[in-house]
C-alpha cells in the first residue's frame, strides 16, 4: 500500500514537538534495552509494520539478540527476559490497551516492585510517545524500511 501522506512535510513543527519529545527519553531514568523492547512490543499490538521495522533494526544495532527480538511477542511464556522487563512490557501493554476500568491496582504493584516511581512515570512517557508515532504511521500508512537510511538502519544487517 502506498504512503498516503507525509505528516512530517504537512506539520514540521508538531512532527518536531514529537521528535524532541522523543529524543528526551534517551535521558530518561529507563535504560535502552527496556525502551527498545517497549517501543517493539507496542507497535506488535497497534499493527504499525513501520515503527516495528524501525525499533527492531534499532534495537540490534544497540546489541539486542536476534532471539529476544523473536521473543517480544510471546515475552510471557519466554525465559528470556528478567523481572523488571516483564514488568515494564506488562505495563506497556495495559498503557496501549487502556483497559476498560484502567489498569489494575494488582499490575501497578507488581511493576511498582520492579520500578521506581520516576522509571514508571518515565516509562509511561515512552509509551505514550510510541503509541503517537504508531498511530501517525498507522494513519498515513508509512512504508516500513522507507527511512533506514535516513535513520543509519541499514546497520542492523536485516534488509
Amino acid at each position: 500500500m502506498p504512503q498516503r501522506l507525509n505528516y512530517t512535510q504537512q506539520s514540521p513543527e508538531l512532527t518536531k514537538k514529537l521528535l524532541d519529545l522523543s529524543m528526551a527519553l534517551s535521558d530518561s531514568a529507563i535504560e535502552q534495552t527496556i525502551r527498545d523492547l517497549v517501543q517493539i512490543r507496542a507497535s506488535q499490538i497497534n499493527g504499525c509494520a513501520f515503527c516495528l521495522d524501525m525499533h527492531v533494526k534499532e534495537a540490534k544495532i544497540y546489541g539486542e539478540s536476534e532471539l529476544r527480538l523473536y521473543h517480544v511477542a510471546i515475552w510471557r511464556e519466554s525465559n528470556l527476559f528478567v523481572p523488571r522487563e516483564r514488568a515494564a512490557l506488562a505495563w506497556a501493554e495495559a498503557v496501549t490497551k487502556l483497559p476498560e476500568g484502567g489498569i489494575a491496582d494488582e499490575l501497578y504493584e507488581r511493576v511498582r516492585g520492579q520500578l521506581s516511581e520516576k522509571e514508571i512515570s518515565d516509562l509511561t512517557f515512552a509509551v505514550m510517545v510510541i503509541n503517537a508515532w504508531n498511530r501517525a504511521s498507522v494513519a498515513f500508512r508509512n512504508v516500513p524500511g522507507s527511512a533506514d537510511k535516513l535513520y543509519g538502519l541499514d546497520k542492523a544487517g536485516l534488509n
